[in-house]
């Protein structure tokens, strides 16, 4: 008759455990919440049972025992050392006491029984609220790590390097305490090890010690092992007692240990012992690759009451485990997998993550695609192999499917801080954290909340009673297609406007790239700085020249036609110059001058280039006729998010004069307090060919990086196709001053119509 085991945990970690079990002759019991988890298709018998409800575990346990013998009970790979405990000790099997286990489990109560015994750990404190937090860091000092008291795989685990981090940490940490309590302990520095030994019949022997990779500050990410330690024998010898001495403070005498222990200039110390295999790879692959001895058999013989066997390894091979990383998002394909088994040294590619799955940024150990476990004679050979299957991994995500735009608003905030920009829910100027320098408008933001409102006083007439319609958002401007005409306006000063939340770099790369991925165009500025443009240029040589640089109109004639001779050089679509900015306040911070242009030296600056040359700032019709007949290929109507005076008027109130001066001659363009797909309708309508649109971009570069701008762009495209659809709009040149009313404000003695527009707009140059 079979001998029984029971195996808590039915996942992919313990799956080698099982297979194992099965080839050992035992009949093997899974217990498990999933009922379609991988260890549960595998087992003699499937229990449905939760690893975390104890009592549920010694229930189910119990109603095994009246039909069948059990023999004995393990786990690998996951914090489950409580339930084997209790089932152990109410079937009187082999195994540790519960409040071992417990003490295992829970990182207050083991830091506190490791404390008592005088092995040698960090400091640390038991947290329960915010105000808990801050008082232990104050104790502390930074750095400082903060995680939950009970989880694994680093969940929540996050270093603190400054007391201003603090609240963000307590936020991220707190949604993975799954008992509410947290640990905040001073940060060791030094390597890192894992460490896993076995237990029996009073003797602890160490079964692997291997060097852990740990990367991606402020989270502690494991991105592979080695296997064994490239360490000192001095070092290891060390932490063998170390270790040792955990496992018997923690009365782990019967079964695994696993520990992670820190090589620190005041000697080794413990990050944690469990009470169990080891997961990552290390018991199941790494370790019996590199010994030759099979440690989940080794550990299932102690949990049936028998010697472990040989532990003596047979060879020394170098192994190593390297994780597969994804960039956020839906996982679309996976491809190179069977090339990458082909490669030399390569023992097993394991998918974690198939298709479809959706990745989060990458804050634990658990946020990875899969992981490659490699051997060699040496470690440079085995990580040579390494390099060579991860040649061939391609992995395509849809990086916007995993963006909440909540937490982009929550992490642009943060890292804004209190004086640049508190990402109100309306941006529209009423309740800024800034002026100029800054995100804010001059003075009393008067212009930059006139952007807003009047936009507001516009409202949409649909349609009903007509053909149906798919709208159509396309357009050709300057020389190139454009799904639709969203496009972001040009803003730069990431550390005289942002407070350095980003670089200068990221910021241009991450609008320039959204835009164009998006299916429109970016726009960049040259900065006030005089040497800034040469990293902006440089992220739009990157994107193949696909982008509009527009500069700012200095006093210094050459350092302007030195930026348009460059852009021409560079194959940018456009170029042209903010032509408002001429008593700009950044520019005078700068020790820089702007100065105005006559109508021949705009005629100059639009012979100089072969590029189309744009004015942006146009708020007067007698200026609209002018740089046409100066040879402009387009114009922006802009008030420069009311950043250059208080007092100039919303842009939707004059964009209607501006386009009638133009009279379809050129492209007009607009920005100006648009905030959604409806805002770009109505400037469509009041006769703008294309819009820009300004500060929401930047928080959504700031807040969640390139794909955030994408789903942003993607938003207001719907919204706007919506729109269209809803009034029966097929295409851009369709939309005009007939699907709007204008709300009259009170006192208002003229008709409620939106202004003129031209019907027939030019939409290429």
């Amino acid at each position: 008759m079979k001998r029984s085991l029971i195996i808590i945990g039915g996942g992919m970690l313990q799956l080698p455990l099982i297979r194992t079990a099965r080839r050992m002759g035992l009949s093997v019991i899974v217990f498990d919440m999933d009922p379609d988890a991988v260890g549960m298709k595998e087992a003699d018998m499937a229990v449905r049972m939760s690893t975390r409800d104890i009592d549920g575990c010694v229930r189910e346990a119990k109603k095994l025992r009246q039909t069948i013998q059990v023999h004995g009970v393990i786990t690998a790979g996951t914090d489950a050392s409580r339930a084997v405990a209790a089932i152990a000790g109410a079937l009187e099997l082999p195994g540790i006491r519960y409040s071992a286990a417990e003490a295992a489990s829970n990182k207050v109560l083991m830091r506190k029984t490791l404390r008592r015994h005088g092995v040698p750990i960090p400091d640390f404190y038991s947290v329960w609220s915010l105000k808990e937090a801050r008082d232990a860091l104050d104790e502390l000092g930074c750095p400082a790590v903060l995680k939950p008291a009970e989880n694994m795989g680093a969940r929540g685990v996050i270093k603190i390097r400054s007391r201003e981090e603090l609240q963000r940490a307590y936020r991220h940490t707190k949604k993975y305490a799954t008992t509410g309590e947290l640990i905040l302990e001073e940060y060791m520095e030094g390597p890192e090890l894992s460490v896993d030994a076995l237990a029996w019949n009073g003797q602890i022997r160490m079964t692997g010690i291997a060097d852990r990779i740990i990367t991606n500050e402020p989270y502690f990410i494991e991105i592979g092992h080695n296997m064994p330690s490239a360490l000192s024998p001095a070092i290891l010898a060390e932490a063998e007692e170390v270790m040792k001495a955990g496992m018997r403070a923690l009365e782990i005498h019967t079964g695994a240990g696993k520990g992670d222990l820190k090589v620190t200039p005041k000697g080794v110390m413990v990050g944690e012992i469990a009470a169990r295999l080891s997961g990552g790879w290390m018991s199941s692959h790494t370790f019996p690759l590199h010994s030759g001895i099979d440690l989940y058999r080794a550990a299932i013989r102690i949990a049936l009451s028998e010697e472990p066997g040989d532990l003596d390894p047979v060879h020394d091979f170098v192994c190593i485990e390297r994780g597969m990383l994804s960039a956020p998002g839906k996982i679309l394909s996976i491809e190179g997998i069977e090339a990458m088994r082909a490669v030399p040294g390569v023992e097993e590619v394991i998918i974690t993550k198939p298709v479809g799955s959706v990745m989060q940024p990458i804050t634990s150990n658990i946020d990875k695609v899969g992981h490659v476990i490699l051997r060699g004679r040496t470690l440079a050979e085995a990580e040579a192999s390494a390099a060579a299957a991860f040649a061939h991994l391609q992995i395509a995500v849809d990086d916007t499917f995993s963006v909440d735009w909540k937490q982009v608003e929550q992490k642009a905030r943060e890292r804004f801080g209190e004086s640049v920009c508190w990402v109100c829910k309306a941006c529209d100027g009423t309740n800024c954290a800034s002026s100029v320098p800054g995100m804010g408008g001059v003075g009393s933001q008067a212009s930059f909340i006139d952007n807003s409102v009047a936009l507001s006083e516009y409202k949409i007439l649909p349609r009903y009673i007509r053909e149906f319609v798919t709208p159509q958002t396309g357009l050709e401007l300057f020389g190139r297609h454009l799904e639709h005409p969203i496009m972001i306006a040009p803003m730069t000063g990431a550390t005289t406007n942002l407070g350095d939340a980003i670089s200068e770099e990221e910021l241009a790369r991450h609008l320039v790239q959204g835009t164009r991925e998006t299916g429109s165009i970016g726009w960049v500025g040259d900065g006030a700085s005089i040497n800034k443009y040469h990293s902006i240029y440089g992220v739009l040589k990157e994107q193949d020249g696909f982008g509009i640089a527009i500069l700012k109109p200095r006093a210094d004639t050459d350092a302007l036609l030195q930026r348009i001779d460059e852009a021409t050089e560079g194959g940018f679509v456009a170029v042209g110059m903010d032509i408002d900015a001429i008593t700009f306040r950044t520019l005078a911070l700068r020790g820089q001058k702007g100065m105005a242009r006559s109508f021949a030296a705009i005629e100059e600056l639009c012979r100089r280039t072969s590029l189309p040359f744009i004015l942006k700032g146009i708020m007067n019709p007698d200026d609209a006729r002018a740089a046409v007949d100066a040879g402009v290929a387009a114009i922006v109507v802009s008030n420069h998010g009311g950043r250059v005076h208080e007092e100039l008027p919303g842009t939707a109130r004059v964009l209607p004069e501006v386009v009638a001066a133009v009279a379809g001659r050129i492209p007009v363009l607009v920005d100006g307090g648009i905030r959604s797909g409806s805002d770009v309708f109505k400037m469509l309508c009041l006769g703008a060919n294309a819009v820009l649109v300004g500060r929401p971009a930047v928080i959504a570069a700031v807040g969640g990086g390139l794909p955030a701008v994408k789903v942003l762009l993607q938003r207001y495209a719907v919204e706007l196709r919506q729109t269209m659809e809803l009034c029966g709009v097929l295409s851009l040149r369709d939309a005009g001053p007939s699907y709007l009313k204008r709300i009259k404000e009170p006192g208002e003695s003229s008709s409620g119509a939106a202004g003129s527009s031209s019907k027939d707009r030019t939409q290429a140059t």
